[in-house]
């Protein structure tokens, strides 16, 4: 089932979202749902924040960057309760873009090395180094979990330029070819 996205301004958007356990009600549905989601809007990745659900659930396939960048070629992946242990390597700058902030894209700068422990689908805990496009797709989802999206990594004088945008995006003023739930509205 295809899931609407909540956009820029959705107060859940700003909450620290909580754990699960493997007891989650219909995870594995979820977790398709979300994929569904996200291939639909033709995403990378999709944090659980995005579909108004406040829980430490992130999918990410980056196959959609593999011409660009090769190492993203199969990175097709669940994160439950993911845990950021280390950010290392060069910081290098990226256009990001987001399903919850439509027809924005901005130069974004992040490590190119980030060391990660995690739940897959299965509930199995990993911990993994992941690098380049892989480390930045899974750096940008892992913000929605701690209640930040990607603008707010730009400097102060970015932001005031781009106002006028995010203010039309709280506001529904925003054309996507994927549902979007009203940005005003969300749980508590």
């Amino acid at each position: 089932m295809i899931l609407p996205i909540v956009g820029f301004g959705n107060p859940i958007l700003r909450k620290i979202a909580k754990p699960i356990d493997e007891n989650y009600p219909d995870l594995k549905d979820l977790i398709e749902n979300m994929f569904q989601t996200m291939y639909n809007a033709n995403g990378v990745g999709l944090a659980a924040p995005q579909i108004d659900l406040s829980i430490r659930l992130v999918v990410i396939d980056a196959d959609p960057l593999k011409e660009d960048y090769p190492e993203a070629e199969g990175f097709k992946k669940v994160f439950i309760n993911p845990e950021i242990i280390e950010e290392s390597g060069e910081k290098w700058a990226f256009q990001e873009g987001c399903l919850s902030l439509p027809e924005l894209h901005e130069e974004v700068t992040r490590h190119s090395n980030v060391l990660v422990k995690y739940y897959d689908e299965n509930f199995n805990q990993k911990e993994e180094m992941f690098t380049g496009a892989r480390a930045r797709v899974l750096q940008h989802e892992y913000d929605h979990l701690e209640g930040k999206v990607f603008v707010d990594r730009l400097s102060p004088i970015r932001k005031t330029l781009l106002k006028r945008k995010l203010s039309d995006i709280s506001n529904g003023k925003v054309y996507t070819n994927y549902k979007m739930k009203r940005p005003n509205i969300g749980r508590k």
